[in-house]
């Protein structure tokens, strides 16, 4: 089995691996389920991933042990992320106090380009459907593949309007 489904397998015994392999991230999510994976392999001794599954699945002390072991290199997760996040919060925060305009605004102006060319869209969208209503299926599909563009330029205004949000808490 390849490592994500031999570390899908072994979540049941960890609680809180599926935080650390689930989202959008792929790469990090393998690169997550390779090191639960060798953690499982250590406690085992199994050389292979699922081995050390199956012997986790027989014996619950082993189960146990996994626990206890990933929950020291969960720890060590955890300070990357708050690393990497204190990192961008760093960067946030210089942006804010930045005396260019545009360094200071490039948030809020990205927030209206997404809002405007969201609501040409939806209008140019609906527009056409309605004008042609044949065309609706390859309209919609046309729609469909512009769904990572939008995921990415939502999940980054999304950052922003929390991350600004949160600011003005701090500040308030």
């Amino acid at each position: 089995m390849d490592p994500i489904t031999i570390a899908l397998g072994l979540a049941q015994f960890v609680p809180g691996l599926i935080r650390w392999i689930g989202g959008d991230d792929a790469e990090g999510a393998a690169k997550v389920a390779d090191q639960v994976v060798g953690v499982a392999r250590t406690v085992t001794g199994k050389p292979t991933g699922d081995d050390a599954l199956a012997a986790i699945k027989a014996d619950p002390a082993l189960a146990l042990q996994l626990q206890q072991a990933w929950l020291a290199h969960e720890v060590e997760l955890a300070r990357e992320e708050t690393r990497q996040l204190a990192e961008i919060n760093a960067t946030m925060r210089a942006e804010a106090a930045s005396d260019d305009r545009y360094v200071r605004c490039w948030r809020p102006t990205f927030g209206y380009a997404v809002a405007a060319t969201w609501t040409a869209t939806m209008g140019a969208v609906s527009w056409a459907i309605i004008a042609e209503p044949a065309q609706a299926p390859g309209i919609i599909a046309a729609l469909v593949n512009t769904s990572p563009i939008w995921g990415i330029a939502l999940g980054v205004l999304g950052v922003a309007v929390v991350k600004r949000s949160h600011d003005k808490t701090l500040r308030g």
